[in-house]
């Protein structure tokens, strides 16, 4: 017995006829009919009743048929399963993260996925968030860390890794230290650093502006969180950051948070609904690094990872 003749039978007893089984099978009528036979005398029984127009189970080809179809899935899981070892063994993983980023826990998780599979080649790229969502909706990237304004993709997995509202950070001295609240119309007063459109914390702040009409003048752009401090401590503008990113700057800035842009930045792990097994298993070990409470969060602060949000 053989699984093409147990194939065979089914699509005969699905289709009802040899002649559209046939088609279904992609081989000739006869050759059908002479598998079908053969099967019938190996299991010594006719399966179908051929008197009419129409392929009829037999009493007997009733009893066959459940066991022939689960034979069939029995097989197709074990060639699923080689697929996904085999792809395990030689696969290959495209991630992305956001430009001037040091995760911490992201590498930790590669490493500790080329240990248990070295054999998938693993490709690392840094780019501006929208464009790495735009990389994992169309297939180029497997695997995103990216910044955004919501923690809901349309057609996308999330993980939020980070989540915090905005600062003004400014100087010691700096006017708007002396109030007790900061809006975004305090900000149109003031030059302003920020990150540059297609970061999830410029996308934050755009749109808190655009909702409020408010138009404060960006007058300076950088791409890591690091050099946007640099220039406000040195009395240039206000920057626009997250708490987080002014942490290891608080002996020279002084972080303000923007009372009316409630919205948060958040820093999240992308994927598309169809995961490979390698994917499944990056996966994996992504969310038990990530899931690392107060060390891992407190190595993103301290080494800027989200400084591209």
């Amino acid at each position: 017995m053989e699984l093409r003749q147990l194939e065979y039978f089914v699509a005969v007893a699905e289709e009802q006829s040899f002649t559209r089984a046939a088609e279904r099978v992609h081989i000739s009528q006869s050759g059908v009919s002479a598998q079908i036979r053969q099967l019938e005398r190996e299991v010594g029984a006719e399966l179908f009743d051929r008197s009419a127009r129409t392929a009829t189970l037999t009493v007997a080809g009733k009893a066959a048929l459940d066991h022939a179809r689960a034979a069939l899935a029995a097989a197709g899981a074990v060639g699923q399963a080689v697929d996904e070892v085999t792809d395990l063994v030689r696969g290959r993983l495209t991630i992305g993260m956001v430009i001037g980023c040091t995760v911490t826990p992201l590498f930790d998780a590669l490493a500790a996925f080329h240990r248990a599979h070295p054999g998938v080649e693993l490709s690392l790229l840094e780019e501006n968030s929208d464009r790495l969502v735009e990389g994992v909706r169309a297939g180029t990237l497997d695997l995103a860390l990216a910044g955004s304004a919501t923690a809901t993709l349309a057609g996308l997995h999330t993980l939020t890794i980070v989540s915090e509202r905005l600062v003004a950070a400014v100087p010691t001295g700096h006017p708007l230290t002396q109030q007790q609240r900061v809006t975004l119309r305090d900000l149109e007063a003031h030059p302003v650093a920020c990150m540059p459109p297609g970061t999830g914390l410029r996308t934050v702040f755009d749109q808190a502006c655009a909702a409020q009409r408010r138009q404060p003048v960006i007058a300076l752009q950088a791409s890591a969180a690091d050099a946007i401090a640099d220039l406000a401590a040195r009395g240039l503008a206000v920057a626009i950051l997250c708490d987080s990113m002014v942490a290891h700057h608080r002996d020279r800035l002084v972080a303000l948070p923007i009372d009316d842009v409630e919205t948060p930045a958040l820093l999240s792990l992308v994927w598309r609904a169809a995961q490979s097994p390698a994917l499944r298993q990056l996966l994996r070990h992504a969310r038990h690094a990530f899931g690392k409470p107060a060390p891992a969060l407190r190595d993103l602060a301290r080494s800027g990872s989200h400084a591209n949000q």
